[in-house]
């Protein structure tokens, strides 16, 4: 495969059509050709540009070998009518590219196309708020109910070996979110969904991608659980799904021999009739199937085809984004496709193109197309309705990861938890997903994550200053033996310590002094006494 590989990002249509463009330009051999009596420099046949752009669309990594020569030749139009190219008057625009001996040639500058202006979002914004425990409610407490006392609660011994090595609890009460509305289970969808597609594109922002403002979280919720047996999504109106004999026709081909329910006459070429019935209706809807605004969804999903699972994941999140109704049809018309492509007792659909090839030129452009014309929406609508016409069965089931992270998280915000008294900080949030880390990266955190709160503790009793000194030294003593590394990174040194709670001056008793005595000794003389 020749030609630059685009990845995943902003504007990759753009990009595409300003490098095929760039391609087309800088190797289309340009020879010297003589019409209408004068020679004509530097100019190719119209013959020889398909012929040309064609092998090099069907080389390129972008594009693949699926690339038709109808679809080439959609493309130089395209080209002359955006004046990439002019025929050897001047003329484009109004002029038709025809696939003959007609000469061409490229202006002095081929123009390329700009990307759009957009206003650039914050941080994160393009992604929607995921609801979490910023509203709470106390859980109501019974009334004229004396509390239970437990004995071990009162106990000395428990509370002296289950205390807080450095002062008491503090004051804590049961809290519970408010009752989760279907509104809001809806949002929770579209954050968790949207957060997931960025992730599996592997993308910073979706900001030139997908715009947030056009996603509906019910429509999610709706093609997750609304579901019949097969996996295909029922509507709640009726009146959105395809008509009756739509749907009839699509069952006659899908089942051939065996479908043909309204009994109708079967007469030679009966296949291809109904195949155009099908054809026309797709063909007349007003939107594509995978909607305008999330073309730059699937032409970014489009460079991760390579890879069969991530893009299979990608393309699960990405239809789920779709209105219901349009889901459904696409749902329909893959699995039609994919039953026609496989049918051996079908008979021909078209004398000179195979059935499949024919499938998937009838009804790419009805699949993915771009709201500009001047684009290269049928070159990539073929690659990615072949792949989902492969994977349909897979595509259609809502990710399971997805899923679980989604149930998990609304069982968090409905499970009562404690909140201590002065504590706005909610520790308990689930998060949306996990990222491995190393082994050093996972100690460091440990450490982190144990010490800086203690060390914080400490501080907080360095500073009380209401804290008695007889009491701040007990309270330093009972710290270092529970905690003796983060006690020593604080204070490495006896001084430092004595610097924060000086110990107490020992009271120094008064010598005995002689010269104090109020009497001298006398010499002992031993007297008598007589008793009678």
């Amino acid at each position: 495969m020749d030609g630059k590989a685009i990845g995943p990002g902003p504007y990759r249509a753009t990009k595409l059509w300003n490098e095929t463009i760039k391609l087309f330009r800088g190797g289309m051999p340009l020879k010297r050709h003589w019409a209408h009596f004068r020679y004509y420099d530097c100019s190719f046949m119209g013959s020889e540009g398909v012929e040309y752009l064609h092998e090099l669309l069907r080389r390129n990594y972008n594009f693949g070998p699926e690339v038709t020569r109808y679809q080439t030749l959609q493309l130089l139009r395209k080209f002359l009518k955006a004046h990439v190219i002019e025929d050897i008057k001047g003329r484009h625009g109004t002029e038709d590219f025809e696939d003959n001996g007609h000469l061409y040639r490229f202006p002095t500058s081929s123009p390329m196309k700009s990307f759009p202006t957009r206003p650039v979002l914050r941080d994160s914004s393009d992604l929607p708020r995921l609801i979490r425990w910023d509203d709470y409610e106390e859980l109501p407490q019974r009334e004229n109910v004396a509390p239970l006392k437990s004995s071990v609660m009162t106990s000395d011994l428990w509370n002296k070996r289950h205390s807080v090595a450095i002062g008491d609890v503090n004051e804590c009460k049961l809290i519970r979110r408010k009752e989760i509305t279907p509104k809001q289970v809806d949002h929770i969808w579209k954050s968790m969904t949207v957060a997931h597609l960025q992730r599996v594109l592997g993308l910073h922002s979706l900001d030139g991608v997908l715009n947030p403002t056009h996603i509906n979280g019910k429509h999610i919720v709706h093609n997750v659980f609304s579901v019949n047996k097969t996996g295909i999504v029922v509507l709640e109106n009726k009146a959105e799904d395809m008509p009756y004999w739509v749907g009839s026709a699509m069952k006659c081909l899908a089942n051939w021999p065996n479908g043909n329910d309204s009994k109708q006459p079967v007469y030679p070429g009966f296949e291809r009739d109904v195949l155009r019935t099908v054809a026309d209706y797709f063909q007349r809807l007003k939107e594509p199937l995978l909607t305008f605004h999330l073309y730059e969804v699937f032409v970014n999903i489009l460079s991760l085809l390579h890879e069969q699972q991530v893009a299979t994941e990608a393309l699960q999140v990405s239809c789920l984004l779709l209105p219901p109704a349009s889901r459904r049809r696409l749902q329909l018309l893959m699995r039609l496709m994919a039953r026609v492509c496989q049918n051996p007792h079908l008979p021909p659909l078209n004398d000179a193109i195979a059935t499949r090839t024919l499938m998937v030129q009838t009804f790419s452009h009805c699949v993915l197309g771009s709201v500009d014309e001047m684009d290269l929406d049928e070159l990539l609508a073929t690659k990615l309705v072949v792949f989902m016409m492969e994977h349909h069965n897979t595509i259609f089931q809502a990710p399971s990861k997805l899923r679980c992270q989604v149930e998990e998280h609304l069982s968090h915000l409905k499970r009562v938890q404690i909140k201590y008294a002065g504590s706005d900080t909610d520790f308990s949030t689930s998060p949306a997903f996990c990222k491995q880390i190393s082994r050093v990266e996972c100690d460091e955190q440990k450490v982190v994550g144990t010490q800086t709160p203690l060390q914080a503790l400490l501080e907080g009793l360095i500073a009380d200053k209401e804290l008695p000194a007889k009491d701040k030294r007990k309270r330093l003593k009972q710290f270092q033996r529970s905690y003796p590394e983060v006690y020593r990174s604080r204070f490495p040194t006896e001084e430092s310590r004595a610097a924060v709670a000086p110990e107490k001056t020992p009271r120094l008793k008064p010598h005995l002094m002689f010269f104090n005595l109020k009497k001298p000794f006398q010499p002992f003389q031993r007297s008598w006494s007589f008793r009678a």
